[in-house]
């Protein structure tokens, strides 16, 4: 094999290579859905960090925000984790210590599955969530984030 048959054999190779992680990238990118009726189309950065960490407790109309996270190893934990600049012991920590103090009533709600995320989106109209986007389902509203939708260049959650 010759020199100009192993560089064509290798750009070939990265060309694929380059397909491959840009339609992975985008389907490891993680959404955050609200219930289909929720008015909210878009958050900031900032503002999805404030209220996953509970700092913001309730939606611009005065709705009461309930929290719906899945349980550590998820994807949608790591980003969530990630989000909050914390371990999985200290966002434990961090929950118990604000239900201790009476800042919050509850810990997130956390569900083993995407069919319960979709199922406490129906239950709790003013719930948030964050779900893979290849787990989207009908009834699930997918917010921007910072005018972004899942798989748009510079989305942020991934």
């Amino acid at each position: 094999m010759g020199v100009k048959s192993i560089t064509n054999l290798l750009l070939l190779g990265l060309a694929v290579l380059s397909l491959v992680s840009r339609g992975t990238a985008q389907a490891e990118d993680i959404a955050v859905v609200v219930s289909s009726n929720n008015p909210a189309t878009n958050l900031s950065p900032g503002d999805l960090r404030k209220i996953f960490a509970g700092e913001k407790r309730s939606w611009p109309g005065g709705q009461p925000i309930q929290l719906v996270t899945r349980g550590s190893g998820c994807p949608e934990r790591v980003v969530l984790l990630k989000l909050l600049g914390m371990s999985e012991g200290e966002y434990k920590m961090y929950w118990t210590a604000q239900v201790f103090r009476g800042e919050a009533d509850a810990e997130p709600l956390i569900v083993p599955s995407v069919g319960m995320q979709k199922e406490a989106l129906r239950l709790f109209p003013w719930a948030i969530s964050l779900v893979n986007v290849g787990d989207v389902k009908s009834g699930m509203k997918v917010i921007k984030i910072d005018g972004r939708m899942p798989g748009a260049s510079g989305y942020p959650l991934h």
